[in-house]
């Protein structure tokens, strides 16, 4: 008798991006945001007694669900905290899908979703984008689906393109199971999908403090949707998510709108720069409203060895040997800095191809 279920066994699990411990490093692979959060966090978390770390914390981070309703502007009963986002996605997999139930994602996309899937012994829905050069288009099935669980990532990861509000409402509209708007990209583009929540009663939408407030290392995310749904989620949640450090850290960082704003338009500045400094070199890229950019290689070159090069020469990028991605390389705006010694090696490195 096996010790695990058969389709674990049969599964490939989720990789992580590479988090070197050389902190010469100049990582530009799995999206952090290349500055630190606001000065306030790290007061509020010095602030952190023995007591808070003695006793559990807040079960369902009520400080935090305020002080995201305000920023919002919708009830806090309309939030759930979570361990990152990731643990939405998996509250909601536990949820709403079962065995042999179907879920549909696009492709490519965050490569978890699949993980999920296969965890879950679900059947999987996946709708390939039509992309036509640098135009990357929801294809015409996702407007007719029969499925438990719809993913879309907006902005996509990994080429960080963008879908209006029309045509998600179109989709959500006329889908009759849940649909999980996964933002947690979201601070780097013009609009976001929050006014679905206030229409739909089928609609999640993903948040995390990972990327746009600097908070990778605290795993906090948060999802929204209508209090009758987020109720059924709350049943199958652990017993104390988040724990009281980042629960503080968390609540700090999006009360301090004004610092996380500055970021998020340094980072959109330096995005410009470094798509234009790509192009200028013969790559070619989506337009990004996320703060990293998927790059193909100019035809000469070879995407997998370049990511090695780069690698050598201490900068890491994110290759995946996927279809549709072989020819690509998905790079994180970085610091000025950062993203000047990029191009610099680029040039060189493709120069010599």
């Amino acid at each position: 008798m096996p010790l695990v279920r058969e389709n674990i066994i049969q599964m490939a699990g989720y990789v992580p991006g590479e988090q070197p411990g050389d902190i010469s490093v100049i990582k530009l692979n799995t999206n952090e945001n290349p500055y630190p959060p606001s000065p306030r966090v790290l007061e509020a978390v010095q602030q952190i007694t023995a007591e808070q770390l003695r006793r559990y914390p807040s079960p369902d981070a009520r400080i935090f669900r305020e002080a995201a309703a305000q920023v919002h502007g919708i009830s806090p009963d309309m939030i759930l905290c979570t361990n990152g986002g990731d643990e939405l996605l998996s509250l909601v997999f536990r949820a709403c899908v079962g065995e042999r139930d179907h879920v549909a994602f696009l492709d490519p996309s965050y490569s978890l979703y699949p993980v999920l899937a296969a965890m879950q012994d679900a059947r999987k829905i996946i709708l390939p984008y039509r992309i036509s050069g640098t135009h990357w288009e929801f294809p015409a099935e996702i407007f007719n689906l029969n499925a438990k669980l719809l993913l879309i990532v907006n902005p996509n990861a990994p080429s960080g393109t963008l879908a209006d509000l029309p045509t998600l409402s179109r989709i959500i509209r006329d889908f009759r199971g849940v649909v999980l708007l996964d933002e947690a990209y979201v601070d780097f583009a013009p609009a976001n999908a929050l006014p679905l929540v206030r229409e739909y009663d089928n609609v999640i939408i993903l948040r995390s403090m990972s990327k746009g407030y600097g908070l990778a290392g605290m795993r906090f995310g948060y999802g929204m949707a209508q209090a009758s749904l987020l109720a059924q989620l709350h049943k199958v949640r652990d017993s104390y998510p988040c724990d009281a450090v980042a629960i503080a850290a968390a609540t700090a960082a999006i009360m301090d709108q004004a610092y996380a704003a500055g970021t998020w338009e340094k980072i959109k500045h330096q995005r410009a720069h470094i798509s234009a400094g790509l192009r200028g070199m013969g790559f070619t890229l989506p337009e990004s409203y996320s703060n990293f950019v998927l790059a193909q290689v100019p035809a000469r070159v070879n995407a997998g060895e370049l990511y090695q090069r780069l690698k050598t020469a201490n900068i890491l990028v994110r290759y995946f040997n996927l279809p549709g991605l072989t020819d690509k390389l998905r790079i994180t705006v970085g610091t000025v800095e950062q993203n000047a010694a990029l191009l610099t090696a680029l040039k060189a490195l493709t120069a010599a191809a």
